[in-house]
């Protein structure tokens, strides 16, 4: 069996980024850039104010006080969206907006309130400190020419600014990949038969939900395939329905039991296995290969088993498909806040609050059924497979489960 760190870099070689696509600025919202993108202008475009008050000259201002105060004769009013038609000349001023062009021969903008008002078409300025102040300069945040977003960039609100600002309004980016997930097993039903799940006949599809949910998070769309029975026959019918996805996700079927038919269905459809089973707890039972050349990796049926083993496999394609160049969280060192005794020889990946002294506790029992764990972490806490036991005080790896920053390879 592999290691899990190893099982991530064997499923990351056979995964990579979708093609890329251009797209509606509008819709590039979290996805990743395919191509440099160099500005065609200068940004801004010209000297402009960066407050409203009077476009001067700092040779006819700077030495303004209450006590020296300085008249100067007012030539024009420029408001943003217009440019002057008249260059300043010693002893004149412009009136402006912010935003509005500077007239040329103008080096300063008075801010309004250094101001007085005066008789005719004059303005009074008693504060020089503006001397050569509050102009933004023609090019001096972006250069024509100059790359503004390089390839691997993924776009927040603030990149969707810069590229609107440079009329760059629709970008080669690597589209979200559709994952297609589907559940299996007899005793598994969806919430429209809630009155046999509360009666305890049967046990609700609650992958089918945090599936959706990963996914989504993680930046894929979801496909549901449903749940499948403990058949052949509606294995095959239910993925059939992922013909159109570009990754393939199931839960259950894939250990030793009698009824965990996923492996044989997808030996027979075609499925170059190249993994299965790995040195981990909880999920173990993890298989990947390639069917029809797409990727499908399958996750353990138990709540944790499937939550755990997508965070540290599943993620990450999805990542790479997206075209990040960084698919894995990092790891933290935290201080363990707890003995921990472990059972069999395994990499342990226990679900634990990390606090912000890097502080790590468990969240209580550790069953691969208890959900609730994971709905209190905030962590995966990282056991080595050579520790039995872990004093308190001692210090171990985890995976914060909401940490932005993401590394190149599995740190696991």
């Amino acid at each position: 069996m592999l290691t899990p760190t190893e099982a991530a870099r064997l499923i990351l070689e056979h995964v990579a980024p979708l093609p890329a696509a251009r797209r509606p600025l509008r819709e590039a919202l979290d996805l990743v850039l395919a191509e440099d993108v160099a500005s065609p202008i200068d940004l801004p475009g010209w000297d402009n104010s960066a407050m409203d008050g009077y476009a001067a000259r700092a040779a006819d201002v700077a030495t303004a006080s209450p006590e020296r105060k300085v008249t100067l004769a007012v030539i024009e009013t420029v408001p943003a969206g217009r440019f002057p038609t008249r260059p300043l000349g010693p002893g004149q001023a412009t009136r402006i907006f912010t935003g509005a062009p500077l007239p040329t021969g103008a080096d300063t903008v008075v801010r309004q309130e250094d101001t007085e008002a005066a008789e005719g078409s004059s303005v009074t300025v008693v504060a020089g400190r503006d001397a050569r102040k509050n102009v933004r300069y023609r090019g001096e945040d972006i250069r024509q020419g100059a790359v503004v977003l390089t390839a691997g960039t993924a776009l927040g609100p603030a990149q969707l600014g810069v590229l609107a600002s440079i009329a760059h309004g629709r970008p080669l980016v690597h589209p979200p990949p559709r994952v297609a997930f589907l559940g299996s097993g007899d005793e598994i039903v969806d919430l429209d038969r809630s009155d046999e799940i509360l009666a305890g006949q049967k046990i609700a599809t609650s992958n089918s939900y945090t599936l959706l949910g990963m996914i989504r998070r993680a930046g894929g769309i979801p496909l549901d395939l449903g749940v499948a029975r403990d058949t052949k026959e509606s294995l095959r019918e239910h993925l059939a329905a992922a013909k159109d996805a570009d990754l393939l996700v199931t839960t259950a079927g894939v250990s030793v039991g009698e009824h965990d038919f996923v492996r044989d269905v997808l030996t027979e459809l075609g499925c170059d296995m190249k993994l299965w089973r790995i040195r981990m707890r909880p999920g173990a039972p993890l298989g990947f290969g390639l069917l029809g050349g797409k990727p499908w990796i399958g996750l353990p049926g138990n709540p944790v088993s499937t939550m755990v083993t997508f965070e540290l496999f599943v993620r990450p394609a999805i990542r790479r498909m997206l075209g990040h160049p960084l698919p894995f969280r990092r790891t933290v060192a935290v201080c363990v806040g707890e003995s921990i005794t472990l059972g069999p020889k395994l990499r342990h990946f226990l679900r634990a609050v990390v606090t912000p002294d890097l502080t790590a506790r468990l969240t209580g029992p550790q069953g691969s059924g208890i959900l609730t764990s994971m709905a209190r972490a905030n962590a995966l806490l990282i056991v080595p497979e050579d520790r039995a036991t872990v004093a308190a005080g001692e210090t171990l790896a985890a995976l914060v489960l909401d940490d932005p920053h993401h590394v190149a390879e599995a740190p696991f």
